[in-house]
C-alpha cells in the first residue's frame, strides 16, 4: 500500500518550487544606484547594500496550524511561531534579526484572539530580541474565512560576515541542533490525517502525555540565542533552517556538495505516530518534516566539536564530494530543493 503524501493532502513541494522559480524569473528589475540587492535569490532571505553592511529582510507565515490553534482555543503560542519563521531565516546569511512587522488577516475582529496573537508576538520578540514596530491588521471578510498570520523580520550583518554557504567545503561537519516539535509546517498533512482516522484534537495518544492539539500547538524554536554567539566566536560555513523541504534545504546552500547525514538526532515520538497514521515512507516524511532537527551549522571539524561542547547540537554528517542529501540510516537520497 502506497503512504499518503503531502501532494495527497493538497500541498505538492515540486509544484510549489516550479510556481516559485517563475516567479522570481518574472521579478528581474533591480534598483539602480546605492542600496543594491544582494545575487542570493533562493536563499532563506534577501538583502540589500547599506554602507558597509548588509540589511536583511525574510518574510513568512503560520500557515495551517492556526487552524489547530482555533480548535483548541488556544492562540498566545502561534505569534512566536511567526517570529521564529522569520528570524531564523535570517539568522541564515549570518544577520542578527533586530526589527518585525506582524500582518493579521481576519474576517471579522476578535478582541480577545488578537490579544492573544499578540502575547505570543510580544513573547517571540523576547526571545529573539527583536522590536515589533509596525504591523497591519486587515479585516476582510470577502477574502479570508479564517485568522491569519504572517510577518517580515529585518536584520543587519557587515558584508564581510555574510554567509552564503559559497565556503563550505568536503570534509565539514554538519551539526544538528534539535527542534521543539513539528514547528511550524507539514500541518495541512497532519490535519488530513487526523480528520481521516476521525481523532480528535483533544485526544492523547498512546505513550504521551498531552493531547495531539497541545503537542502540535508546540511553538517554533528560535535559534537566535543560541546561534548569534557563534558567529560572533567561529567562522561558520553554513547555517540552513529546516523547514518545509526538510531535509532538502541543506541543498539551497551548496547544490554541488553532498550533504551526508549518518548519525541523525533521535525524532521525537509524535513524527513517529504521524508517520504510522499515514502509513508514510521515511522520504516523505523527511522531505517534509524536520523529523527532529530544526536547524543545521556547517563548520570545519576542528569549530564544530567546539559548538558541540557550547550547545545543545550533535554532528550529524559531513560533506562530501557529490550532490544532494543523503540520510544513511533510511538510505535515503533527495537530487534537488
Amino acid at each position: 500500500m502506497c503512504g499518503f503524501t503531502y501532494a495527497d493532502a493538497g500541498v505538492d513541494i515540486d509544484k510549489k518550487g516550479s510556481s516559485v522559480e517563475s516567479i522570481i524569473r518574472l521579478l528581474s528589475f533591480r534598483r539602480k544606484g546605492s542600496f543594491r540587492a544582494l545575487a542570493i535569490e533562493g536563499h532563506f532571505a534577501g538583502g540589500v547594500e547599506f554602507g558597509n553592511h548588509v540589511l536583511v529582510l525574510s518574510t513568512d507565515g503560520v500557515g495551517t496550524k492556526l487552524l489547530i490553534a482555533k480548535e483548541m482555543n488556544k492562540w498566545d503560542t502561534v505569534g512566536i511561531d511567526c517570529i521564529a519563521m522569520n528570524v531564523d531565516d535570517v539568522l541564515c546569511i549570518g544577520a542578527e534579526p533586530v526589527a518585525f512587522v506582524d500582518y493579521i488577516a481576519v474576517p471579522e475582529i476578535d478582541d480577545n484572539v488578537i490579544k492573544q496573537v499578540a502575547i505570543g508576538l510580544n513573547k517571540g520578540a523576547e526571545l529573539a530580541n527583536v522590536s515589533i514596530i509596525g504591523g497591519e491588521t486587515a479585516i476582510m471578510k470577502d477574502v479570508v474565512n479564517e485568522l491569519d498570520l504572517s510577518g517580515t523580520a529585518l536584520g543587519i550583518v557587515e558584508k564581510t560576515k555574510i554567509i552564503t554557504g559559497s565556503e563550505i567545503k568536503i570534509g565539514d561537519k554538519i551539526i544538528g541542533f534539535p527542534s521543539s516539535g513539528l514547528h511550524s509546517n507539514g500541518y495541512t498533512l497532519v490535519r488530513k490525517l487526523l480528520e481521516k482516522n476521525g481523532i480528535d484534537y483533544h485526544a492523547v495518544p498512546d505513550g504521551c502525555e498531552k493531547k495531539i492539539g497541545e503537542i502540535l500547538l508546540e511553538p517554533t524554536r528560535i535559534y537566535v540565542p543560541d546561534i548569534l554567539p557563534l558567529l560572533q566566536k567561529f567562522r561558520i560555513h553554513g547555517l540552513a533552517h529546516i523547514t518545509g523541504g526538510g531535509l532538502r534545504n541543506l541543498i539551497r546552500l551548496q547544490p554541488e556538495m553532498e550533504f551526508r547525514i549518518d548519525k541523525p538526532l533521535p525524532v521525537p515520538r509524535i513524527f513517529g505516530y504521524i508517520q504510522q497514521l499515514g502509513n508514510i515512507t521515511a522520504e516523505e516524511m523527511y522531505q517534509t518534516f524536520n523529523m527532529g532537527m530544526g536547524f543545521c551549522i556547517i563548520a570545519n571539524p576542528e569549530d564544530a566539536k567546539e559548538i558541540v561542547n557550547e550547545t545543545d547540537g550533535e554532528i550529524v554528517g559531513e560533506v562530501r564530494k557529490g550532490a544532494g542529501v543523503v540520510m544513511v540510516p533510511q538510505k535515503i537520497k533527495y537530487t534537488k530543493y
